[in-house]
């Protein structure tokens, strides 16, 4: 009897045991992946305070000028941040405005239509699409793109919607539309521009988008595309009341994952922009993003130059975290769309 019940101690302070090293364990991995999430949030703030400590010399010498001012002059240490800001979001929204339709029909071709023997080719080709070095992108685009554009488009889009065509005569869209005019008109030669960098930006993130669109349209459930097309419903119907619906979510955030990837390029941009701090309406001239500024000067910039080239990173943070904000924004509001 005895010996029963030491056992059965000995059992229950084993178990004890066991269970106050279980705690210990879990309260350690608690603690642990506190801390990995905690160390993302403090490279999070690490970066954007570096780069706002970098550049205090530069907010403290053109104030809330340094925002809106187009000047850019070395030799006088004058600066401003609206030229490589504007060309960062024109050359970022064009790439959007571009890739976004592309990889739909890239997503649901693959999803939907391609037979099946077709499917794993193309996806392969896209991800590998997505695997290639900016600079091949940037490189392509200047040795082959621009040259090519300069030559055939870039004529057409000046004659038929720009307001300084060739010929000298304004183009019937230029003389009803002015601000398309505006934005198509150009006496720059060469193929660099806003334009041709945005272009060269939405071949960039087309695998990125499209991947993305692709992976949450096949978890779409196969018995609510099947009904609908019991019911009649044609494929682009299935397309546009059925899955993007019950995906949309994701695919917004696909979209903006492809936009942060935009905003954030720096060789491709570099090669095809014409990197000129010079602010100009037309799609056709070109530009400088911030990304591409800080690439061409900072290994040269001392100074009050260096500190404005830090201003620039912290702003290209707060365009990139402003963006991400409208991307939660937008989710969150759908969300609640969705539980009324």
């Amino acid at each position: 009897m005895q010996a029963n019940v030491g056992a059965v101690a000995a059992a229950s302070q084993a178990q004890e045991a066991r269970a106050q090293r279980d705690a210990r364990q879990d309260r350690l991995f608690s603690w642990l992946l506190k801390g990995c999430a905690l160390l993302v949030l403090a490279c999070l703030l690490g970066a954007a305070g570096a780069t706002l400590w970098g550049g205090r010399h530069a907010f403290g010498t053109f104030g809330w000028h340094f925002l809106f001012s187009a000047e850019w002059d070395p030799g006088t240490d004058t600066y401003g941040a609206l030229v490589p800001v504007y060309g960062t979001i024109a050359t970022s929204l064009i790439a959007l405005i571009i890739a976004v339709p592309v990889s739909f029909g890239i997503a649901i071709y693959l999803s939907e239509v391609a037979p099946a023997w077709l499917r794993t080719p193309v996806a392969s080709a896209i991800e590998l699409l997505a695997g290639i070095p900016s600079i091949i992108y940037g490189m392509w685009g200047l040795f082959i793109f621009a040259p090519f554009f300069a030559d055939h488009i870039k004529p057409w889009l000046t004659s038929y919607l720009g307001d300084k065509p060739d010929d000298g005569k304004l183009s019937w869209v230029a003389a009803h539309v002015p601000f398309v005019g505006k934005l198509f008109g150009s006496d720059y030669p060469f193929g660099a521009s806003i334009l041709t960098a945005g272009i060269v930006l939405a071949v960039m993130i087309v695998p990125f988008i499209s991947s993305v669109m692709r992976e949450v349209f096949q978890t779409v459930p196969s018995r609510l595309k099947e009904s609908a097309y019991a019911l009649g419903s044609s494929t682009w119907e299935v397309s546009w009341d059925i899955v993007l619906p019950y995906t949309r979510s994701a695919v917004i955030g696909g979209i903006f994952l492809g936009l942060g990837r935009a905003l954030g390029e720096t060789m491709a941009v570099t090669f095809v922009l014409g990197n000129a701090m010079k602010l100009s309406p037309s799609l056709l001239d070109p530009g400088a993003s911030i990304a591409s500024t800080i690439a061409n000067q900072f290994s040269e910039a001392a100074g009050l130059q260096k500190s404005t080239l830090m201003a620039l990173a912290f702003l290209l943070f707060v365009v990139t975290f402003i963006v991400l904000l409208i991307a939660r924004w937008m989710l969150r509001q759908m969300a609640h769309k969705e539980g009324r």
